[in-house]
């Protein structure tokens, strides 16, 4: 039986306190300068503290428990100096809102250490402060013995850190704690969930060749989860050497856990994950591929799109639009009845809601849409022709030029310019003059962002592939292309199906559900992220058999989605409904499975067929901890592949990454010949085409 264990049993918040260093400086930043009175209390309870307890480990049973009490008490006493002083600096940066204040709040602070009794006060609010009450654990004052060693350090911890989602850290903790965090972990990220916080905080307590085992949830491996966590370490001379992704948890809770063992140092044994040997383990805890998000890819380049920026609702028709923001439908119907050339600056309007909610993908909306056009032509002195071309690009910049200019300006068309002037002009005035503000307050007639070169890369096209930008259906649908399309909406300039293929397939929404963002609970598809990385399969674009079945997918949805007057939304929440069995969603579902196997095959993945592994169940691509507390339930059930063909996917597709960056940045470098841009006239948008016209 154990007989004295109450020296190595502490108490207190694992994430919240201070290194030495840190308590000698007085501050968080330990360059920040140091504290003489501070600084002579921890070397005082280091030397002191650490003396007792070490004669508490190397007696054994010879030194009674009471003599062992005696001494941790002593130990206590040496320490308390020391550990008010940093609960003092960490009681100051949890009463400042923002780091000026906080700075401020340290220097107040510091200049009471001689004062005991306003020193208790700070450190007592502290101990109370909603809504999260913080005792700070100070780790190298808790266990001297452990860090004044000779390679200082723990030899292993071993744990199962608490789960909490990143936005609810600041929910249950508050910002202070979310800003505590990022000061504490160097290359975090708010959004990470607070378990790879205790990560980051084990792997910095171990000493060299020390070692933890540590249970979390899969998303230790996600995100910026991974980022904040296991890359992190992996950059830093940690060694994943083994990991078990999927591990049911043996209580009540319906949850499976990853567990994940690390060494701080070099690793010479045989790495292990899921069972099985493997000659390494990412921090995306797979065994090939790298730590790193994947790198853009110049293949991509040009190929996806966020629509326009309006930065204005007066520059629409719309009858839905609340106080008056847009004019009435009638409104542009009565301008283009007095004058029908008003209608060549008037076109359809879609966005992402839209593109989800209409079974057609139908707008209901107009906008005015001068493109990059000057206001107007006015005598100024001088003409277009024969001017140098530094003096008409002056021109274009002001937006005002010479009367013999011979391309459109706005106030061709003097009835939409008045619209913009009544509701467009008031509010771009109101903006300020930042440099972000300044050029949409000046020049009021255009959108704040007419995407040029979206345009010029959809202008061949007659329709164009596009998603909502927000939102989980992840339906792909195609479009005219001679709309407008809103900010809301990413376009990719293709009109083929075996681009819908590639780009709806589970291969493809597994990629971007690991590298997207989120808004809310809603998957935000950012092209940088979710599209410029994505390695699409060899010769993808003349793909015979990803043009049938796309095409083939494409109709059998459009007539399901007319037929029932459901859009996309309502359409895939059928489609990964358990309960849902309409034979209509049912045949959805095997056509999606015969495109994602085209796609597969595409690659030169025809094994994972082969293998049957990539049939598909009903599963929960998260748990969510309730905001009560209790057992982690399941969130957002999707008809999918299974977690170990998902990682199988995956890791191939990283490593495909890879792989084709390192082939573009080599014949990057090898190209000698430099390439000179071009000068002269820009080519015409897509909006200044003749048959880009009101529909």
């Amino acid at each position: 039986p154990f007989t004295f264990v109450d020296h190595a049993i502490r108490s207190g918040d694992s994430l919240v306190g201070l290194s030495n260093a840190q308590i000698a400086a007085c501050h968080w930043n330990p360059t920040g300068g140091t504290s003489q009175l501070a600084s002579q209390a921890v070397r005082h309870a280091v030397k002191s503290a650490g003396t007792l307890r070490r004669q508490i480990l190397e007696a054994g049973d010879a030194l009674a428990p009471e003599d062992k009490a005696r001494r941790l008490a002593e130990a206590e006493a040496a320490q308390s100096r020391a550990r008010l002083a940093g609960d003092l600096v960490v009681a100051a940066f949890f009463a400042g809102e923002n780091d000026r204040k906080r700075e401020s709040l340290v220097a107040e602070y510091v200049s009471l250490l001689d004062d005991t009794e306003a020193v208790q006060e700070k450190v007592n609010a502290l101990r109370s402060a909603p809504p999260h009450p913080i005792q700070p654990f100070h780790w190298e004052l808790e266990f001297p013995e452990v860090f004044t060693r000779s390679n200082p350090g723990f030899d292993a911890f071993v744990g199962n850190p608490p789960f909490l989602g990143g936005r609810r850290i600041t929910t249950v903790n508050g910002e202070k704690y979310r800003d505590w965090l990022l000061v504490l972990h160097s290359e975090s990220n708010s959004s990470s969930d607070l378990a790879a916080h205790f990560f980051r905080r084990c792997f910095s307590l171990l000493r060299p060749n020390g070692t933890f085992g540590l249970i979390s949830t899969n998303t230790i491996a996600q995100g910026d989860t991974r980022a904040t966590g296991l890359r992190f370490i992996n950059r830093n001379g940690g060694v994943i050497y083994s990991a078990n992704r999927r591990v049911k948890w043996p209580g009540e809770a319906a949850v499976v856990v990853s567990v994940v063992w690390v060494i701080r140092g070099e690793f010479f044994g045989e790495r292990v994950l899921d069972g099985t040997p493997v000659p390494q383990i990412t921090a995306f805890l797979f065994q090939a591929g790298g730590d790193d998000n994947p790198a853009v890819l110049l293949a991509n380049r040009n190929k996806s799109f966020q629509g326009a920026i309006l930065r204005g609702m007066g520059f629409a028709f719309d009858d839905a639009t609340p106080d008056g923001a847009s004019s009435p439908i009638t409104e542009m119907e009565r301008l283009i009845a007095k004058d029908p050339r008003n209608a060549e600056r008037v076109f359809p309007y879609l966005g992402g809601e839209e593109v989800n909610s209409s079974p057609t993908h139908a707008h209901h909306r107009y906008v005015i849409n001068f493109v990059d056009y000057p206001l107007e032509r006015r005598e100024i002195g001088a003409r277009w022709i024969g001017a140098t071309e530094v003096q008409q690009k002056e021109w274009l910049r002001e937006g005002i030029v010479p009367l013999d200019y011979p391309s459109p300006v706005a106030m061709d068309w003097p009835d939409l310019v008045k619209v913009l002037e009544q509701k467009v002009k008031p509010e771009r005035e109101r903006l300020g003059n930042s440099a972000a503000d300044a050029p949409h307050k000046k020049f009021w007639w255009r959108f704040a962002n007419t995407r040029p070169v979206l345009y010029n890369a959809i202008a061949p096209l007659e329709r164009v592939l596009v998603r909502s930008r927000i939102g989980n259906a992840f339906g792909f649908s195609f479009v005219s292309a001679r709309i407008v399309l809103n900010e809301k909406v990413v376009v990719f300039p293709f009109d083929k199906a075996n681009a819908l293929s590639v780009i709806h397939s589970r291969v493809h929404e597994l990629w971007a559900v690991t590298f997207s963002s989120t808004l809310k609970d809603d998957l935000q598809y950012t092209p940088s992220d979710c599209f410029e990385t994505f390695p699409f399969p060899v010769d993808w674009q003349t793909n015979a058999e990803l043009e049938r079945v796309g095409r083939e997918y494409y109709k059998y949805r459009a007539g399901l989605m007319v037929e029932r007057g459901e859009g996309l939304t309502k359409t895939y929440n059928r489609f990964h409904a358990p309960e849902e069995t309409d034979l209509g969603t049912l045949r959805l579902r095997e056509l999606h499975e015969a495109m994602d196997l085209a796609v597969l095959r595409a690659y030169g993945w025809a094994d994972l067929v082969d293998a049957r592994r990539t049939e598909c169940a009903f599963v929960p691509d998260y748990y969510e901890e309730p905001e009560d507390g209790g057992d982690l339930v399941p969130k957002s059930v999707r008809y999918r592949w299974s977690d170990a063909t998902r990682d199988e996917v995956l890791a191939r597709l990283l490593a495909l990454n890879t792989e084709r960056a390192a082939e573009e940045a080599s014949n990057t470098a090898s190209t000698s010949t430099p390439i000179r841009a071009r000068r002269g006239r820009p080519a015409q948008s897509r909006s200044e085409s003749s048959d880009f016209r009101l529909e």
